[in-house]
Order: structure tokens, then C-alpha cells, then sequence
């Protein structure tokens, strides 16, 4: 199960960039959620849901797409069925931006330091 991360600060980076989509976007983007939840990672994978981010342990990206726009969700995986999206973004480029992928290990070690202790 995806869950997203609400920071010490109160802020959910995923819930807040969301609410900003437009609503065509926004829902394929729950779209993507749901069905990786219930078909499981391997359909996922096969079907370009999601992508394990290469250069990174343990980081991944949900992936949706509404005509040109194009929607990158950063999770990780915490154990068993838990996965944690740490924010989401409006990809613009080929690659994933480094400033994006350092954001999202840069919340999962805050939210590791909350939660593992």
C-alpha cells in the first residue's frame, strides 16, 4: 500500500503538489496508484508504472501520463507492502532531475530518523 509522507513541519509535499494538478491529471495519477496497488509491482513494471530510479537504492517513481503531461510520483519502500511517496512533480526533461531524486532521499531520511527509532 502507497502511503504519503506528512513531514514533522505538517507538510505532505505528495498531498499538497496534487491538489494543484488539474483534475484529468490528478485522477490518472490515483489511477496509476490504484492499479499498482492491486495489480502488484511486477504488472506495474511490465506496464511502465513504475521504474526503480538506477542510480539509487531503494528509490522508485510512479509514472503518469495525461496528453503531454507527464507526472513522476518518488517513493520508497519501507517493508512488506508499505511503500511511502515522498513527492511529486511535473517531469519536463528525459531524465529524472538529480534535484528531484536528492529531495526524495533527502525525505526518506527524515522520515527514516522519525519513524525507525
Amino acid at each position: 500500500m502507497f502511503e504519503s509522507y506528512e513531514r514533522p513541519n505538517g507538510h505532505d509535499e505528495f498531498v499538497e503538489w496534487i491538489a494543484e494538478l488539474p483534475i484529468k491529471d490528478r485522477a490518472k495519477v490515483y489511477q496509476v496508484i490504484t492499479d499498482t496497488e492491486e495489480q502488484g509491482l511486477l504488472v506495474a513494471q511490465r506496464m511502465a508504472w513504475v521504474k526503480k530510479i538506477t542510480t539509487e537504492k531503494n528509490l522508485y517513481e510512479l509514472r503518469s501520463k495525461t496528453s503531454n503531461n507527464i507526472q513522476r510520483m518518488l517513493y520508497f519502500h519501507v517493508q512488506g507492502n508499505q511503500y511511502v511517496i515522498t513527492h511529486g512533480f511535473t517531469k519536463k526533461t528525459q531524465k529524472t532531475p538529480f534535484k528531484e531524486i536528492k529531495h526524495a532521499l533527502d525525505l526518506r531520511k527524515e522520515w527514516r530518523s522519525t519513524h525507525e527509532n
